[in-house]
C-alpha cells in the first residue's frame, strides 16, 4: 500500500511497471477513498495531514524523507526480498519496527511519511497541499536508491550458468 515500495520493487524487477502502474492508482484511490469515508463519518473532522514541522525547509524535509524512505527499502530488501536472509520470517517485525523508529526519529520534522499514498489522501480530502510534493520527491527517490545501493552493493551476483534448454 505504498507507492514509493512498490516504485522500487519495480526498480528492483521483481514487479513490472504496467504492474507497479495500476498498484499505485488502486493505492491512491485506496488512500483518497479512505480519508473521504472517514470524513463523512466523523461529521467533517479532517484526517491531518503530513506537513513539515516550523524551521524545517522543504529541501530538508525533502532529504529527511529521502532518509526515511531509503532505511525503510534498504530493511525490506535485506529482510524480506533476499533470499539469503539471516533473518528469515523476522522481515516483517523489523520493518515494522524500524517504521517506529523512522517515525520516533522524524515523527516532528515531517511527519516521516515514507509513503506517498498515505499523505495524498489526507491532503485530498483536506484541500491542504502546502509542501505535499515533499511527500513525492522524498519517497520515490529514497526507495530507489535503496535498491540500487542493495543490488549493486550488498547482492553478490550469481555465477551459475543457464541449462541447457531441451527442444
Amino acid at each position: 500500500m505504498n507507492p514509493a515500495v512498490t516504485l522500487s520493487l519495480a526498480v528492483g524487477g521483481h514487479i513490472t511497471l504496467i504492474r507497479a502502474a495500476f498498484f499505485v492508482l488502486a493505492q491512491m484511490l485506496g488512500s483518497s477513498l479512505a480519508c473521504i469515508l472517514l470524513r463523512a463519518l466523523t461529521g467533517g473532522l479532517v484526517t491531518p495531514v503530513h506537513a513539515l514541522a516550523a524551521g524545517v525547509g522543504p529541501i530538508q524535509g525533502v532529504v529527511a524523507e529521502v532518509v526515511f524512505t531509503f532505511t525503510l527499502l534498504f530493511t525490506i530488501y535485506a529482510a524480506i526480498l533476499d533470499p539469503k536472509s539471516s533473518a528469515p520470517g523476522f522481515g516483517p517485525l523489523l520493518t515494522g519496527l524500524l517504521v517506529g523508529a523512522n517515525t520516533i526519529a522524524g515523527g516532528a520534522l515531517t511527519g516521516a511519511s515514507m509513503n506517498p499514498a498515505r499523505s495524498f489522501g489526507p491532503a485530498l480530502a483536506s484541500g491542504n497541499w502546502a509542501n505535499h510534493w515533499v511527500y513525492w520527491v522524498g519517497p520515490l527517490a529514497g526507495g530507489p536508491l535503496a535498491v540500487a545501493v542493495y543490488e549493486f552493493i550488498f547482492t553478490v551476483p550469481a555465477t551459475h550458468q543457464q541449462l541447457p534448454t531441451v527442444e
